[in-house]
């Protein structure tokens, strides 16, 4: 068979196993449309399928080979000069699941193929620049999938509900981050927007659960419970971010993850159908291969020790 034929074959057996499982384009069901109203999205719903939890997670599994071979792919091509990368942000209130993506989406793909970046409250020396400073080097470069655990967007979400910026300044950076991430664009990166959604009661069940668990305490922070205080803010923040940053090049997708099941395999297929519009067939080699396999069986005597 050839490579073409070997490519298509894959390609198909990624859309089928998806296909089983959703009913419905899920990225096209989620990607963020013009009018959209966040307080009108129910952080319960499970868009494009009708499956059972233990069937999300069957799902989840059966997609990590696909995921990684499509990694494998950006990889090599990326060796063969190609600069094509692709950037998931994740953005949303405190345990809305975002580590248990990185772990359960992203855990799989080799560590070479993978950058992470986690941006907490900045730094002074963070402070003393443009708020964009601290991001660009995070950029994942080519052939790698990098994932945002928050990012530049916390300049304008918390930052605005607490007012540490004034209003000018959140303005702003609205069209810094419009023109930031078209410059990533058209230098091969392509963006995937991510808003976990969660509602406030499946929030305090989960900070709750982390105040009884010993080996949670860590994860928790005083600040969980004042944050809550700002829910209609924050939710206020999210609305106008994502209407003032969501473009064709740098598309936002808002995730309903009140089931945590749901919300990784809704995120999981989203970065595989974004890869597969990629077009990602194996790079040819740059040898004479008749040559090389010469050249390589002459050492075929070769034993250890020499």
């Amino acid at each position: 068979m050839g490579q073409v034929a070997v490519d298509q074959a894959y390609t198909n057996e990624v859309t089928d196993t998806g296909e089983k499982f959703w009913r419905k384009d899920v990225a096209d069901l989620l990607r963020v449309r013009e009018g959209f109203q966040l307080s009108e999205i129910d952080p319960d719903s499970l868009p494009g399928t009708h499956a059972s939890k233990a069937e999300g997670h069957a799902e989840l599994l059966r997609s990590e080979q696909p995921l990684r071979e499509l990694q494998e792919r950006l990889l090599a091509r990326s060796w063969a000069g190609s600069r094509d990368r692709v950037l998931v942000v994740l953005q949303a209130m405190d345990a809305a699941g975002k580590g248990g993506v990185v772990n359960h989406v992203f855990g799989e793909i080799e560590p070479y193929g993978l950058g992470l970046a986690a941006f907490k409250a900045p730094t002074a020396e963070e402070r003393a620049h443009d708020f964009l400073w601290r991001v660009e080097p995070k950029v994942p470069v080519p052939g790698v999938i990098g994932v945002f655990d928050r990012s530049h967007y916390e300049d304008v979400l918390v930052q605005r509900v607490h007012q540490f910026a004034p209003p000018e300044e959140i303005e702003r950076r609205y069209g810094a981050i419009n023109e930031f991430e078209k410059r990533m664009s058209d230098d091969g990166v392509h963006i995937i927007k991510i808003m976990m959604h969660i509602s406030p009661e499946e929030q305090y069940r989960r900070l709750s659960s982390r105040l009884d668990e010993p080996t949670k305490h860590w994860k928790y922070s005083e600040s969980d419970a004042n944050e809550r205080g700002f829910w209609a803010q924050h939710m206020e923040a999210f609305q106008i971010a994502i209407e003032r940053t969501h473009t064709a090049h740098a598309p936002w997708y808002i995730v309903p993850a009140n089931s945590k099941w749901y919300a990784r395999v809704a995120i999981q297929r989203i970065v595989i159908q974004k890869l597969e519009q990629l077009g990602l067939t194996w790079p040819p080699g740059d040898f004479d291969l008749e040559a090389e396999r010469a050249r390589l069986d002459a050492t075929s005597g070769l034993t250890w020790p020499a």
